[in-house]
């Protein structure tokens, strides 16, 4: 399937914030990279404000149809948890990209609010669902912890985040892994009643 422009935009872009970051990239740099003029970038997006929102929109759209796909398709909460936090390996290796929002969070003071408004809410969207995972794992004995649900979505979600750019920083994937696993080896009933 031949990609449109616009979708080669998109594509580009998400690249170019997931390595450099939102205010680091110019249409020029766009149009270089696709071959085309800056004005047809304008064309299919105005401003900068407005690739931005289409582009956080798409991620946030892509990320909740993987989530629910992880839920249909996996009862277990262990499993469940574990490809969730594949997502994010997958994302880091082998390149080295860091999690669109994750990224644009960093740039958040300086974002448009309407791509603020993404973020938080995919940040929000993810915590809740981590959030329903643990609490029915926690509910049929898989996992076992003191804290709320809602506490241990926001620390596990926050480690995968924080451990990309860690991963990065450091040029070792292994270290988000050593991330999941430990954060697992802390949940697990198995681990909590030796």
């Amino acid at each position: 399937m031949v990609k449109s422009t616009y979708h080669k935009l998109l594509d580009a872009a998400q690249n170019l914030v997931q390595i450099h970051g939102f205010n680091a990239f110019s249409y020029g740099d766009l149009a270089g990279i696709i071959g085309i003029t800056t004005a047809s970038i304008h064309y299919h997006f105005p401003t900068k404000e407005d690739l931005g929102e289409a582009l956080v929109r798409r991620y946030r759209e892509e990320f909740n149809a993987i989530l629910e796909t992880i839920k249909t398709e996996n009862s277990d909460p262990q499993t469940r948890i574990e490809k969730y936090a594949e997502q994010f390996l997958t994302c880091l290796m082998p390149d080295g990209k860091i999690c669109l929002c994750g990224m644009l969070a960093s740039d958040y003071a300086t974002l448009p609010e309407k791509m603020r408004d993404h973020v938080r809410a995919f940040f929000s969207e993810n915590e809740a669902w981590l959030a329903e995972t643990l609490e029915k794992g926690k509910g049929s004995g898989a996992f076992v912890f003191k804290s709320t649900s809602a506490d241990m979505a926001m620390a596990f979600f926050s480690s995968l985040e924080g451990g990309m750019l860690d991963a990065r920083m450091f040029e070792d994937d292994s270290r988000l892994q050593r991330i999941v696993d430990c954060w697992l080896e802390s949940v697990l009933h198995i681990n909590a009643v030796e």
